[in-house]
């Protein structure tokens, strides 16, 4: 037997594994119990998800690699993959209410989002360009499936489509990018392609890397590389659009940082370049093309592209604190979003969801605790103290003047102030505008959803040394 391939070898990926065997589990008990498994089965998803987050918070502290270095868990590991396993966790718990309503609580939904989120901790983990791309792809064909999960709605079968379509051209830019870098660097390991590109850089790497980034801009939907984004929002089950805004957001902004940081350290000034360009292209897109939207998840999808922007100032800094600007950003971004969309949830009378501004009218009046949990979210989302989101722009904001780029972050302020209209227009909408029907009482799920997250977007500011020294440790752990 090969001592490479040793089971205490496997003991890194212990959360893959116990998400990889439950699916087994759940696909066996799917076709046993048929369609009436339904409502169990989302338990049960949720259960081996929390099983998987302990799994996590269980591995061992340093860096440790396996598989002949090709999968790696350290801190930053560790980090992502909880946030990545929260978010998953709230996709199903949001979706539980809503599909059944719906009529498609079918119980392949929770089998598919377990493996969209073994893919994800796989990218995460993933140490060179192979595990990379096979854990890209489980996410991805995943992802494809959920989006056109509604198979009655032409909206949503027109979402899967146009995802599977873009995603398997952005998948094979990827894909070609990472074979020049091999052809001209001669590995795929992250740490060797840094040492190689220590010496001489070809032009051929370049040209690979530029490949390589426009692959993964796809997959953060960044600018220019975005244009799926809003119609695959509104088009998706609105739980399948949260999923989609959490948790593959997570994912893979941690690949992106892993390649960077991990496989071209050497040429920070070549690819610190693409990332500029990328990060103020989706700030002014998401700014500027969500003000004339009238439709909440289609204005989600420009705030979300937005984000990444604000997000890849972090990275294009490049040192340990533009990554813990990233890392922190990712967290309150996570609780920011699934408490949005919580929000447009509970929009609902009878067996019609309402997703359009205007449906919010009067909602202070009608449900005023909604209102006010949706408003501390716009808040935070518009960067405005002292609420959470003010201290994540913050800190990439910071993290680029530390690091000299100082007009990118100037370009971050002005962007800011440009989004804050159309998150206030909301608020306005809610406060001010006159009051419609009432919408129905919020599912308790939402209802968990929707607490949890408010609570840390308001009272982040007060308690705010626990993550950012968790996030500092994890940045370090790259470096």
């Amino acid at each position: 037997m090969n001592p490479a391939l040793a089971i205490p070898a496997f003991g890194p990926a212990l959360p893959e594994i116990i998400l990889a065997a439950g699916v087994l589990v759940l696909v066996l008990f799917g076709a046993l119990r048929g369609e009436r498994a339904a409502g169990s089965m989302n338990v049960i998803a949720l259960a081996l998800l929390a099983v998987a987050f302990i799994a996590v918070l269980m591995l061992p502290s340093g860096r440790v690699e396996t598989m002949n270095g090709s999968f790696v868990i350290d801190a930053f590991a560790k980090f992502m993959k909880s946030l990545t396993l929260i978010a998953s966790a709230g996709g199903v718990i949001l979706s539980m209410d809503y599909m059944r309503r719906a009529g498609i609580n079918r119980f392949e939904y929770p089998i598919l989002i377990v493996l969209s989120t073994i893919g994800m901790l796989m990218v995460i983990s993933a140490n060179d360009l192979i595990a990379l791309y096979l854990g890209l792809e489980l996410l991805s064909l995943s992802s494809y499936v959920i989006a056109a999960f509604d198979r009655d709605n032409v909206r949503s079968t027109e979402a899967g489509l146009k995802y599977f379509v873009l995603g398997a051209l952005s998948s094979g830019m990827l894909l070609y990018g990472a074979s020049l870098v091999y052809g001209f660097t001669g590995t795929v390991s992250f740490p060797v392609i840094a040492s190689v590109l220590q010496g001489h850089v070809s032009s051929g790497v370049i040209f690979g890397l530029v490949f390589v980034a426009a692959g993964v801009a796809f997959k953060i939907s960044a600018v220019p590389f975005h244009m799926w984004t809003p119609d695959v929002y509104e088009g998706s089950p609105t739980p399948v659009t949260a999923f989609f805004a959490a948790a593959p957001k997570m994912a893979a902004m941690a690949m992106a940082t892993r390649l960077f940081i991990g496989a071209f350290p050497g040429i920070l000034g070549q690819w610190q370049q693409i990332i500029v360009f990328i990060s103020i292209a989706s700030m002014a897109l998401g700014s500027f093309a969500a003000i004339g939207q009238r439709n909440l998840k289609r204005l989600m999808a420009y705030s979300s592209i937005g984000n990444v922007g604000y997000a890849l100032i972090g990275l294009a800094a490049g040192t340990p604190e533009g990554v813990q600007g990233v890392v922190v950003y990712m967290a309150i971004y996570l609780a920011m979003t699934l408490g949005t969309f919580a929000c447009i949830l509970s929009l609902r009378r009878g067996n019609v969801m309402f997703e359009k501004i205007e449906d919010l009218s009067g909602l202070a009046r009608t449900h005023p605790w909604i209102a006010f949990c949706l408003a501390m979210m716009m808040f935070s989302l518009a960067g405005i103290p002292p609420l959470a989101g003010f201290f994540a722009k913050f800190a990439v904001f910071n993290a680029a003047i530390k690091a000299n780029l100082v007009t990118l972050a100037v370009i971050g302020v002005v962007t800011s102030v440009i989004g804050a209209y159309y998150y206030l227009r909301i608020i306005k909408v809610m406060y001010f505008d006159e009051a419609g029907e009432r919408y129905e009482v919020m599912p308790v799920g939402v209802k968990l959803v929707l607490g949890l997250s408010s609570i840390f977007v308001i009272l982040f500011g007060l308690v705010p040394a626990p993550l950012v020294a968790a996030a500092g440790a994890a940045a370090r752990s790259l470096f």
